[in-house]
């Protein structure tokens, strides 16, 4: 109470207790349906708190004491919510951040865990960029701690700036193509495995395996896993593809080769010759001819495009990253390569 008589507030004591009265009422009509919609119904009264400290004209310098007022007073009835002065006026940056973006971006915000959100808020995005970190986290399960990484490691950035490296458009019927390259990404993040050291590719591909439903997450929607090391006999010897999936929307086969160091050209002709077996020994009369992907610690767009030039099956090739620097990265693949070659 003494901290109370000591404010001088910019606005009279009528008008503070309806600021109160409002915010109070924010937080009821939140609480109400938090079970069903947690995240976007604590969003939704954080924007709606920024929007009232907005609009009464509280501003840091001069409004001090009468959000320090109301925090303390929004916490003898919300002891157990977030409604530090601090966090108060991160809700008037969340609304003023938002409040004339794109209604694409500001539907994915709503979503968000709130510490994402200051995550984002605080790292001065882009609006392109705040969407894509976001639309990640939510079709990825990301962490705060795995966007931290992303967005440090500017995975955005990276990804933007690496082509699409394949023959979709040679080697499918154009809408199939279109849709393929929005399927296939240039570059994967394999954060999720939690690697500190670098690992041969049978130890990778078990990773994946151990985390299977994380790594689908990663490669996006419509892939359902059939397998690792999946053998395909022919002319009395086993050949083994990595791992093996089917894509309910191209409704083909996928399969993946891990490398762990850079791409090399030969790495086609064993995928072109997966394929073939696949399509030949496998593949059902109502599924359209397989897919191959390459993933690759590094990949030289060039080379790609002289290996796949003359390749009459479907095969992209892509990156992927754990979230280090990508010096660290070639660190790692250097190690690894010298470790085979022993």
């Amino acid at each position: 109470m003494l901290m109370t008589k000591m404010i001088v507030s910019p606005i009279g004591e009528s008008d503070y207790n309806e600021l109160l009265r409002q915010a109070v009422a924010v937080i009821d009509q939140a609480r109400a349906s938090i079970a069903l919609h947690a995240n976007s119904t604590i969003s939704a009264a954080h924007w709606n708190l920024g929007q009232l400290l907005h609009e009464r004209k509280l501003e840091s310098k001069h409004g001090s004491g009468v959000v320090n007022r109301l925090s303390s007073d929004l916490k003898q009835r919300f002891p157990d919510m977030g409604v530090s002065p601090r966090n108060l006026w991160d809700m008037k940056r969340f609304y003023l951040r938002y409040v004339n973006a794109d209604e694409n971006l500001r539907q994915a915000v709503a979503v968000l865990p709130w510490g994402h959100n200051l995550l984002i808020l605080n790292k001065n995005l882009s609006d392109d960029q705040a969407l894509f970190y976001a639309i990640e986290v939510l079709s990825k399960g990301w962490s705060r701690d795995m966007l931290l990484h992303a967005v440090k490691g500017d995975y955005y950035g990276n990804l933007m700036a690496t082509p699409q490296s394949n023959n979709f458009n040679k080697t499918l019927p154009a809408p199939v193509a279109d849709y393929a390259n929005e399927v296939f990404r240039s570059r994967y993040n394999l954060g999720f495995l939690g690697a500190r050291e670098p690992m041969k590719e049978l130890k990778l591909e078990r990773r994946l395996v151990k985390k299977i439903t994380r790594f689908i997450m990663e490669l996006g929607k419509g892939f359902t896993f059939i397998g690792n090391q999946h053998i395909l006999p022919f002319n009395g010897k086993d050949y083994k593809v990595d791992m093996l999936f089917f894509h309910r929307g191209l409704h083909r086969m996928i399969a993946i080769d891990l490398k762990v160091g850079e791409f090399k050209p030969e790495y086609v002709g064993k995928m072109n010759f997966y394929l073939t077996l696949l399509d030949r020994m496998e593949k059902a009369p109502d599924e359209e001819a397989s897919i191959g992907l390459i993933l690759c610690a590094e990949k030289d767009h060039l080379d790609v495009q002289v290996a796949l030039q003359d390749v009459n099956k479907p095969i992209g090739v892509a990156e992927y990253q754990y979230l280090l620097p990508k010096e660290q990265i070639l660190q790692i693949v250097s190690s690894e390569l010298k470790k085979s070659d022993k």
